[in-house]
């Protein structure tokens, strides 16, 4: 069977995501997280790496040119959620290829699997207008919600300092990272190619309050 074409074009904004094949567990503990995190950052790159002979608590060694920049990123245990624009053409599916690639083949040996374990290749939406941009900031950022509360865009949230916190101490998505938190990952984004929505952590975390206010809006 074919391959779907996918074309992107520089300097537009897009929402990258994928699962599990047959909504399958892909991270099943820290160290899966991590070194997915750490593959953020490892294969933006033009340069191709080895991980094995990388130090991953360090996130500063020289990249040269990186594929793409990164806005906002959310792991989720059978899932993923990417924001991107391209920084070369072909920058998102070379890094995509290179991230799905590398995590793959470190889950299968890690777990001894063999097969595909991605449903496929990852899915895209273009993010074609401003309202649509910033919504996914929130999108992605709010993801781990439902860990605590499946049922949160139904019922609305009854206690929002707690999720806030929550999402404050989920380490696997950028959600820290708007709130100035001092940790090695916050170079993974590129925020400045990116409009800046969240100048201050005060105006995100208000973004953030302004999403749990509402119902079925996500």
């Amino acid at each position: 069977m074919a391959k779907r074409k996918m074309t992107f074009s520089f300097g537009e904004y897009y929402h990258l995501y994928n699962r599990g094949n047959s909504k399958q567990t892909i991270f099943h503990n820290k160290s899966d997280y991590e070194r997915f995190i750490y593959l953020l950052y490892v294969c933006n790159s033009i340069k191709n790496f080895e991980v094995r002979k990388l130090d991953e608590t360090t996130y500063s060694f020289d990249r040269l040119d990186n594929l793409v920049s990164i806005g906002a990123y959310v792991l989720m245990p059978n899932h993923f959620h990417i924001l991107v624009t391209e920084k070369i053409e072909g920058g998102i599916s070379k890094f995509m290829q290179k991230l799905s690639t590398a995590y793959s083949m470190y889950y299968n040996k890690k777990y001894n699997r063999t097969g595909t374990l991605f449903e496929g290749r990852f899915k895209s939406k273009h993010l074609d207008t401003d309202n649509y941009l910033k919504y996914v900031f929130s999108y992605i950022h709010l993801n781990p919600v439902k860990l605590i509360d499946k049922d949160w865009k139904e019922g609305g949230i009854k206690n929002k300092e707690k999720a806030f916190d929550y999402l404050g101490s989920y380490r696997y998505s950028s959600f820290v990272d708007y709130l100035d938190v001092d940790r090695p990952e916050v170079v993974i984004l590129d925020r400045l190619n990116f409009p800046d929505y969240f100048p201050k952590k005060d105006d995100f975390k208000a973004e953030i309050f302004d999403w749990f206010s509402y119902k079925d809006n996500i």
